[in-house]
């Protein structure tokens, strides 16, 4: 049954592949509409890749959220052809009244709108796949382009960025699955992916060893994820120069500090995905994605698209300072969700902020203060900061959440309707936006369908 839901998505994408192929040849600019995460610069950047090697022309837009107004204007444009990807799933009613032909190359969750004959609808849901952990926007992405070009000309290459995407969206738990599969054996098929077994803590070219155990973000370690403090007094406790980088140690050190690390959290040693040829610093696929997540959360969504289409030296330079920021930044909201804590309701905890710092950080600080152990594992979390009139909403839950019958993309979607918001997302990771007026009330109201959710499970 999986190969089938999986022969009848590449079906889709194939069509998608045609349909791109058909539009270079008749010399037509395509617009690509994308968002502005790891897993949204990934997708456009795989689009854009694809169609440059194939000598089309493309127009590209970053967006941070597309609005039902974002989506009336684009129709206005003059062009043969749209693609929009890692979002417009939510949108298909009036993405169906374009008079171009549009390919939505998505994953989040779709309700039971009918696309119509002009639009191209590669979305893993439709066919039954889990787009929250079998395959990211990026995904849906390469496996449209993944057929454009003949033969030895096909696009395999871009494998690797579309797993960039599924890093960016936190699709690996102990390996990818489903779909991801797929990406994963056309990337060690073409011969550019590699996967071995090592630490997985970041930045180990660049960073002072504390301050590498500090920034490692996934799999979070209690303790030392987000604390420099912390992590200077584990190194000096089990007798390790916390100044030294990672390459620097000796081989018993690290073997030292492998088997201490694992006592924390045994998730910490496993497969590391990586491109030998790329330059170190992107290497590592994870990390990739934490730099063009860096990028995005800095609205410096052009820089990183810009090298997630392939360009280095200064543009690279520019984003690893942007990284340094934002890592700034996410020890920042560590001390203080550390410092605060969270708001607990019956079947819900939220943190709430106004703070300018803190609200690119809330959903990344709040995810990962949960598997850090700083917050309440058994309650999903709302992260919620004020922008004007409405508040910005990022859910995120866990695994196990999720077997007891937590969907949030659900909640946010059904409850934002309610107060003439807007939401939605995946079951383990959702947003929203609704006027800060209802804010209590929405926080009830999502309160009481997780409540219904676990209970009729």
């Amino acid at each position: 049954m999986t190969h089938k839901k999986q022969h009848s998505l590449l079906n889709k994408a194939n069509e998608a592949s045609d349909m791109i192929s058909k539009h270079i040849k008749d010399d037509h600019v395509i617009r690509i509409i994308s968002h502005n995460d790891a897993d949204g610069l990934s997708a456009a950047g795989v689009i854009a890749n694809a169609i440059k090697e194939e000598g089309g022309q493309f127009h590209t837009t970053i967006l941070s959220r597309l609005k039902p107004e974002d989506v009336k204007e684009l129709s206005k444009e003059k062009y043969n052809l749209f693609i929009f990807s890692d979002m417009g799933s939510a949108h298909l009613k009036l993405i169906n009244k374009f008079k171009s032909e549009v390919i939505i190359a998505d994953h989040h969750q779709v309700d039971d709108t009918e696309s119509e004959d002009h639009i191209i609808h590669v979305n893993p849901h439709i066919y039954g796949i889990d787009g929250s952990k079998e395959l990211s926007g990026a995904g849906s992405s390469y496996l449209s382009i993944r057929n454009l070009g003949d033969g030895e000309n096909n696009k395999k290459h871009l494998a690797p960025l579309a797993l960039v995407g599924a890093f960016g969206d936190m699709q690996f738990n102990d390996g990818f699955i489903g779909a991801n599969e797929l990406i994963v054996e056309d990337g060690i098929e073409f011969g550019n992916l590699e996967i071995h077994q090592d630490l997985k803590i970041v930045s180990k070219n660049q960073e002072p060893l504390y301050k590498s155990l500090a920034y490692t973000l996934n799999p979070a370690m209690p303790g030392l994820t987000g604390d420099l403090e912390g992590s200077m007094g584990f190194l000096e406790k089990i007798g390790i120069s916390y100044g030294i980088k990672f390459t620097d140690l000796e081989d018993e050190e690290k073997d030292v500090l492998k088997d201490e690390l694992i006592k924390l959290n045994p998730d910490i040693f496993g497969s590391i995905y990586s491109v030998p040829k790329e330059n170190p610093v992107l290497r590592n696929l994870e990390e990739y994605s934490y730099i063009l997540d860096a990028c995005g959360k800095n609205k410096k969504t052009g820089l990183g698209l810009s090298i997630a289409f392939g360009e280095r030296a200064e543009a690279l330079d520019a984003a690893l300072n942007l990284q340094k920021k934002y890592r700034d930044q996410l020890i920042k909201g560590m001390e203080w969700i550390k410092r605060e804590g969270a708001v607990q309701m019956d079947f819900i905890q939220y943190v709430y902020s106004e703070d300018k710092v803190l609200k690119s950080v809330m959903g990344t600080i709040s995810s990962v203060g949960i598997a850090a152990e700083i917050l309440d594992s058994d309650k999903p979390i709302l992260s919620m900061a004020r922008m004007h009139n409405d508040v910005k909403v990022s859910g995120r839950t866990t695994r196990d959440m999720i077997e007891k019958g937590v969907d949030l993309g659900k909640v946010l979607h059904d409850s934002s309707l309610s107060f003439g918001g807007q939401g939605g997302g995946h079951d383990i990771a959702a947003g929203a936006m609704v006027p800060y007026k209802e804010m209590d009330n929405f926080l009830n109201l999502v309160n009481d369908m997780v409540e219904h959710q676990i209970e009729n499970n």
